[in-house]
């Protein structure tokens, strides 16, 4: 059997490959959002207040009266002091990788971080995964943090 392909056909041909190369290699991937809020929650930190963890040395619940928007997430405060605190200088509460797991960060990669594991090194936030993932990110703080920071922020295109 012998197929005849009009002139419109053949010219029609690359396009039609092309498209579907496109299709089989899905939608192009955005990069990830820079902090951390989950797959349904515009939060970050869970809700927890981030000023917190260094006026009171422990994870808080923020609440929704008390509430900002800074890079690109929604975080929340458990007093207006602690929303001021932040609004003059964010970059000194915000936890370091935009609140994901500071170990996977290390390693390479995001992995959501959990604010009820938490460590304050020099002056900065951190937050791992869970407990496990904390005991060995403990094991060499400053090793990891140098991982993590040679990493970041290009694993968000990851």
């Amino acid at each position: 059997m012998t197929t005849t392909l009009s002139r419109r056909t053949l010219l029609a041909l690359p396009l039609a490959i092309g498209a579907a190369a496109a299709l089989r290699a899905g939608p192009a991937r955005a990069a990830a959002d820079p902090v951390y809020t989950g797959r349904f929650s515009s939060l970050a930190l869970g809700g927890h207040d981030p000023v917190a963890y260094f006026r009171e040395g422990r994870a808080v619940e923020g609440v929704r009266a008390h509430e900002t928007a800074w890079n690109g997430a929604n975080w929340r405060f458990s007093s207006a002091e602690n929303l001021e605190a932040f609004r003059a200088d964010p970059e000194a509460y915000a936890p370091a990788y935009g609140g994901y797991c500071a170990w996977a960060a290390a390693e390479g990669y995001r992995a959501p971080g959990n604010p009820d594991y938490w460590r304050i090194v020099d002056g900065r936030l951190y937050v791992n995964f869970d407990g496990n993932v904390q005991r060995r990110w403990e094991a060499d703080i400053p090793g990891f943090i140098a991982r993590a920071d040679a990493n970041w922020p290009g694993i968000l295109a990851d």
